[in-house]
């Protein structure tokens, strides 16, 4: 087991990836799936420099609630929120270059190309404007996609994700090393123990396991590297509002929400309880309805 602050470096670096810049995206093909919560998306491609991007699309309109998982994840991290939201919004979730459906070269997956991804899905699916809810590395992935597209951007929700750096790249890569190695799983089944809630059921959390193990581990290594590169945690100020849902750990030091502030000085800051780095799973309910009442709030995206 990881001592804390290795466990909390580690956290922190880890999940969601997304976004993206195409010259002229192309779709590729589309059919209805439907999920094990009988909800139903289209499923889409959008192509990125040759490479597909799969996302799942319901609803029309220019506007879109994006979801964007996190480091080694997919699109289904979603499944508690994106039919609920779907009732009353356009909803798109997106399979990050190298995880779930989309295809998997071996390229560096930089915060950058994830940031021209998630452009080039919204391109294919004709979305002007998005708000982006971005799980751990989704946070930083969103807030580079608002650096290139601000006119896109409505407003950010980040998810258990960072604003500020937790070390710099040379401090990270103890950490990273080991995921380098013949024993990888074993690594990585370690960092996501050390992510998940004690509260959350053995089936889910080996769920979580086997969507991790599926990703390539050049996809992985490559993303944790991307994560730590020390030029996307610039001071920069967020100007569209954004909201913080984080799990009330020690992880967050005590003046973490005044850290958040410097960088967006419209923030909304939340807390939730008895909760692990999945909240979004842990606690669905109370989650949706936290970004359901800031939507409402700031008037963002329209109903249907």
């Amino acid at each position: 087991m990881f001592p804390n602050f290795q466990r909390h470096l580690v956290f922190a670096a880890a999940c969601a990836i997304l976004i993206g810049l195409i010259t002229g995206s192309h779709s590729t093909g589309a059919k209805t799936t439907s999920r094990n919560d009988s909800s139903k998306a289209q499923s889409r491609f959008a192509k990125l420099d040759g490479m597909r991007v799969h996302y799942e699309n319901t609803g029309k309109g220019d506007e879109a609630l994006v979801f964007v998982h996190g480091w080694t994840c997919d699109l289904n991290f979603w499944r508690m929120q994106t039919p609920v939201f779907a009732k009353n919004v356009r909803v798109i979730a997106i399979d990050l270059p190298g995880h779930g459906r989309s295809d998997k070269p071996r390229v560096a997956y930089t915060m950058d190309l994830f940031a021209r991804s998630l452009d080039a899905v919204l391109r294919d699916a004709k979305v002007k404007r998005a708000v982006l809810v971005g799980h751990s590395m989704g946070t930083p992935v969103a807030r580079q996609f608002y650096r290139k597209y601000p006119e896109k951007t409505l407003a950010l929700v980040a998810v258990d994700g960072a604003l500020r750096p937790f070390a710099a790249r040379a401090a990270m890569e103890p950490f990273i090393a080991p995921l380098r190695g013949e024993n990888y799983k074993e690594v990585l089944g370690r960092m996501f123990d050390g992510m998940l809630g004690a509260q959350m059921p053995v089936a889910r959390r080996e769920e979580i396991k086997a969507a991790s193990f599926s990703t390539p581990q050049y996809v992985a290594v490559s993303a944790m590297e991307g994560m730590a590169d020390d030029s996307i945690w610039t001071k920069d100020q967020i100007k569209v509002p954004v909201l913080a849902i984080l799990a009330h750990s020690p992880f967050w030091p005590a003046d973490n929400e005044k850290l958040f502030r410097e960088i967006a000085p419209d923030l909304e800051y939340k807390m939730l309880d008895g909760v692990g780095h999945f909240l979004m799973m842990d606690k669905p309910d109370e989650f949706n309805r936290a970004l359901a009442d800031f939507l409402a709030r700031r008037h963002l995206l329209r109903q249907k």
